[in-house]
């Protein structure tokens, strides 16, 4: 599985590399930081090569955050980049944090056979999400074997051969417990060193690139995309916002990106897909709302796959038909997601949605059916 995943991973690298060469754009591989505004230092193989250009984008990135004392050596304990190549298949797990890159690797070494334990420090897991989601999928991580541990935190790691001894906080009281591998996965942090950042009057919080709306930092001419930049941290939203620096350079005009209206998508079992404001945000917002479900079990194409576990939510404003938000757990949704993606974009009302026809027999039908059960005309439950 790793061999294969390195196989994919190097053919889109280099598919980008062709890209580069086919648009004739100069690579200069070696590390940058940025000496006086408007140049680029760069240290290769063969020595320093000085650039100069009117427009500089960041785009260095993320790295895993490190908590102290719990700090990755790619043996015992490992980062997601560990995760990613193991060194070997674990027998026990603990994985520290349940967000997105958490929840992945615990999902994915639990169905492989590895006896998992999740550590998440909030009252939930995956607690970014809509609190109805984060339950069920709960419910059907245990289901599978998982082992939960909410308010919860990992104190302590004892690292001995071969193994691992956790001392882990939970209800005012330490226990201890033993794993051959630990995977910590609290957060990530911008690589803003060694750029010449503060030098250069660029503004940097908690290590992210402070930016408005288009990327600009507020240094004339420099830009900073993806995670070196605001949340959320997604590969689709870093993409995005490379696309709009270019067309802002090029004179076009650019669409800002918001944050509300990109897409998280969780690839764990089952898989979790989110778009817009859940419903605690909505109403502490300050919206009136209406709040649509649909289960899977209704829906003849997930019996038909075997994939009868999951649910599709969507929030409404109830004074406008807005859709404020849309949260899913089950089978594909994070193919699903998209049809909500693009209802926000075209600004769509609840009257839109329930005036289309979806087609049968397909997961897409859930969608509906949750717009519909919101305004009390559901059909199939």
């Amino acid at each position: 599985m790793v061999k294969r995943s390195r196989g994919v991973a190097k053919q889109l690298s280099s598919g980008i590399g062709h890209l580069m060469k086919k648009n004739k754009i100069d690579v200069v591989m070696g590390e940058a930081s940025i000496p006086a505004k408007g140049k680029v230092s760069v240290k290769t193989d063969k020595g320093t090569q000085d650039l100069t250009a009117k427009n500089i984008v960041l785009a260095t990135g993320a790295r895993a955050r490190e908590l102290p004392g719990l700090e990755a050596d790619g043996d015992l304990v490992w980062t997601y980049k560990h995760a990613l190549q193991p060194v070997r298949m674990p027998k026990k797990l603990l994985v520290i944090g349940s967000g997105a890159i958490g929840i992945e690797f615990a999902s994915f070494y639990n169905t492989l056979g590895a006896d998992t334990t999740v550590v998440e420090v909030m009252d939930r897991v995956l607690p970014v999400e809509d609190a109805e989601i984060s339950a069920f999928a709960k419910k059907a991580f245990v289901k599978q074997g998982m082992k939960i541990m909410e308010k919860a935190m990992v104190k302590q790691l004892d690292r001995g051969k071969g193994k691992v001894t956790a001392h882990i906080e939970v209800g005012g009281k330490v226990e201890k417990q033993e794993f051959d591998t630990v995977i910590s996965a609290v957060g990530i942090v911008g690589n803003v060193e060694g750029l010449g950042l503060e030098e250069l009057g660029v503004k940097v919080d908690r290590t992210h690139v402070i930016t408005d709306e288009f990327c600009r930092t507020g240094v004339d001419g420099l830009y900073a995309i993806g995670d070196i930049a605001g949340a959320p941290w997604l590969a689709h939203k870093a993409s995005h916002e490379g696309v709009m620096v270019a067309e802002l350079i090029a004179g076009k005009h650019a669409h800002p990106v918001k944050p509300e209206s990109i897409a998280g998508c969780t690839y764990c079992q089952p898989q979790v897909a989110s778009v817009g404001y859940t419903e605690a945000k909505a109403k502490e917002l300050g919206y009136d709302i209406k709040v649509g479900r649909f289960p899977f079990i209704g829906n003849g194409k997930a019996i038909a796959l075997g994939e009868a576990e999951g649910m599709v939510k969507t929030i409404f404003d109830a004074k406008t038909g807005e859709l404020l938000g849309a949260h899913m757990v089950g089978a594909e949704v994070t193919e699903m997601i998209q049809g909500y993606v693009v209802g926000r974009q075209l600004e769509t009302t609840e009257e839109d949605l329930m005036n289309t026809v979806f087609p049968h027999p397909t997961l897409s039908e859930m969608m509906h059916e949750s717009v519909l059960d919101a305004y009390g005309r559901v059909i199939h439950m």
